[in-house]
């Protein structure tokens, strides 16, 4: 297998990397703009892009290990080792600018994800304070029945 191969796989994980970037803002948005009901949806579409993006990543595992052999070096050989490992200065900076911005798409990734948990914690929380509020009876000692999301004594 050859580097180009190794590109082209490169490339096609950016592709998603991207596409992940674009389901968490999308994600994002549906939580600031409080369109609770499409979140499950928006979810699942970034665990769709999630799978595809392991299986992109496994098979640039093996294009990287097949390059790494025909280099001498080890399987398990980082994709900075091995762009720093090819001959050709051309693919040595073709490497080079796929590890940059898979870096960089990681980075956004991360920061989205965290963003959006503190977003999904809070509409989370918001929704249990709504359902406490609904509840007419007294909490307390006396009257306090333990937790219970609807009363169905009439």
């Amino acid at each position: 297998m050859s580097v180009n191969a190794l590109s082209t796989r490169l490339w096609r994980e950016r592709e998603l990397l991207d596409l992940l970037q674009f389901k968490l803002e999308e994600q994002q948005l549906l939580l600031i703009s409080g369109k609770s009901q499409w979140v499950g949806h928006a979810a699942r579409e970034i665990e769709t892009v999630l799978e595809k993006l392991r299986e992109a990543s496994l098979s640039r595992a093996v294009a990287s290990s097949w390059v790494a052999a025909e280099l001498g070096l080890p399987d398990d050989v980082t994709l900075a080792q091995l762009s720093a490992a090819v001959n050709d200065p051309a693919w040595r900076e073709v490497l080079t600018q796929h590890l940059q911005a898979l870096r960089a798409s990681a980075s956004s990734i991360t920061a989205l994800r965290d963003t959006n948990s503190t977003y999904l914690r809070s509409a989370q929380r918001a929704a249990q304070e709504s359902l406490a509020a609904l509840d007419p009876e007294p909490s307390g000692p006396d009257g306090d029945k333990g937790p219970r999301l609807l009363d169905t004594s009439l």
